[in-house]
């Protein structure tokens, strides 16, 4: 039997069976025999995610040889592929055709299937939605009992907002339609702020300034990474996404986890304090030389031939747009607290995405109104160490109305879910028990969240 291990090393599994279909009918075929194929039966993409929402002991459909385009429609500026068919390699068929997604998200490996059920972000593109799924204009699936169904947004808009939170408990993906547009530009510019001097007042100005906006924040200081479309990126622009690509697939990573292997005590402390001035300097550069110009799509980062000594881990929590910069200073605290106590601190900056107001999947975790996040980034040495950071981050931030996200929120759980989301839980609870009575799709974490 095989061992399954997600993409940052923190979670294994070793089902009684493994699929790879190539076929509906296979994956037909799987979910109607219960006794070949033991329940729980999950769908697996990539398996990047840092909870356990698609590991199964039981059964594993592993989408990966399904990825077919189907069709791309300029027409209606459309496409439609199977579900396993990675985001990055869809994004270079669509830019054949001149074409992108609405959303260029930086992991570029999540499966469509994925997008089309799972949460998602991304804020430099936000100018309408920051979730893949909101893109999402039909879906096709197998659902528990085998047989076939599908939504779309002319025919049952209710159920599609179910099923654009599913995660699979309604059943196996296996052909999505989204909504793409044609290739754009943008420019990328950086404003470093000390976060002693920021207000919530300047935070909105820089916000309704700014058609998408990712803040990184190295010790008390706040950068806001601002979008703006543009025409024409440039000459160089095919080298700037190069070089973003390296650093975020070869180096940051590496070198942050590397001093936390290979040094100690005031030597540590010491070159980490360098490598966040060193960062630094590089954004207040950037600041200087007008930024960075890319084409949309080279925003997308392909991680398959990451080694793990580049590869990284993270959390996401979602706050009121008029609480983060509350949240933001409390954080600091509780993390310089953190490492008073414990010794650990991140080693990669913290990353803040704002997301606009978006209501339609269930548990869309910007429903109620505008979030900006807190993420922070690790590459890890010491895994419970980072575990027990985890866990502690997660009381901080649902004490301050944040919002987790099933498949990047690790350690979530049922009263955090609960908490967060309130009646839309109980709801959509509720219709997982409807559509899938014998839980043939519910695997242990989804037991113990559900409602």
């Amino acid at each position: 039997m095989a061992t399954l291990t997600n993409y940052d090393g923190s979670i294994s599994v070793t089902p009684r069976q493994l699929v790879h279909p190539t076929t509906v009918a296979e994956i037909q075929a799987v979910l109607k025999d219960r006794a070949k194929y033991p329940s729980p039966v999950r769908a697996m993409g990539s398996h990047h995610s840092l909870t356990p929402c698609a590991v199964s002991e039981g059964t594993v459909i592993d989408m990966s040889r399904m990825t077919r385009v189907i069709k791309i429609d300029r027409d209606r500026q459309t496409m439609t592929a199977e579900a396993g068919l990675q985001y990055i390699d869809a994004a270079t068929a669509l830019r054949k055709e001149k074409l992108q997604f609405h959303l260029n998200i930086e992991i570029g490996n999540m499966t469509l299937g994925s997008a089309a059920c799972c949460h998602t972000k991304d804020a430099l593109d936000g100018r309408e939605f920051g979730q893949v799924g909101s893109y999402v204009t039909a879906v096709k699936w197998v659902n528990p009992a085998g047989e076939l169904e599908e939504v779309s947004e002319d025919r049952n808009p209710d159920l599609l907002r179910m099923v654009r939170s599913s995660y699979g408990l309604c059943g196996v993906i296996y052909e999505v339609t989204l909504r793409v547009k044609p290739l754009e530009a943008a420019q990328f510019t950086y404003l470093p702020r000390p976060v002693a001097e920021l207000t919530d007042a300047e935070v909105a100005r820089i916000i309704d300034g700014s058609e998408g906006l990712v803040c990184w924040t190295l010790g008390r200081t706040s950068v806001f990474q601002t979008k703006t479309r543009i025409d024409d990126p440039g000459k160089l622009a095919w080298f700037a996404a190069e070089g973003r690509r390296l650093l975020w697939n070869n180096i940051a990573a590496f070198w942050a986890r590397a001093i936390d292997q290979f040094l100690d005590g005031p030597v540590e402390e010491l070159a980490q304090d360098q490598a966040i001035r060193l960062t630094r300097t590089i954004f207040y550069a950037l600041q200087m030389t007008g930024g960075l110009y890319i084409l949309d799509p080279d925003k997308t980062i392909d991680y398959r031939h990451t080694e793990p000594s580049g590869r990284y881990a993270f959390t996401f929590w979602a706050f009121p747009r008029e609480e983060w910069l509350s949240a933001l200073r409390g954080y600091l605290d509780f993390a310089d607290d953190h490492h008073r106590r414990f010794g650990f601190r991140c080693n990669m900056p913290l990353g803040s995405y704002y997301i606009r107001q978006d209501d339609k999947a269930i548990l869309s975790y910007s429903g109620q109104g505008e979030v900006f996040s807190l993420d922070p980034i690790h590459a890890v040495s010491d895994q419970p160490a980072w575990d027990r950071f985890l866990k502690e981050f997660n009381e901080f931030a649902t004490k301050r109305n944040g919002i987790p996200l099933l498949n990047q929120s690790p350690f979530v759980t049922r009263a955090h879910c609960e908490k967060a989301y309130g009646a839309r839980w109980t709801e959509f609870s509720r219709w997982v028990r409807s559509v899938d009575p014998d839980a043939r799709m519910v695997n242990p974490f989804f037991r113990d969240l559900l409602s």
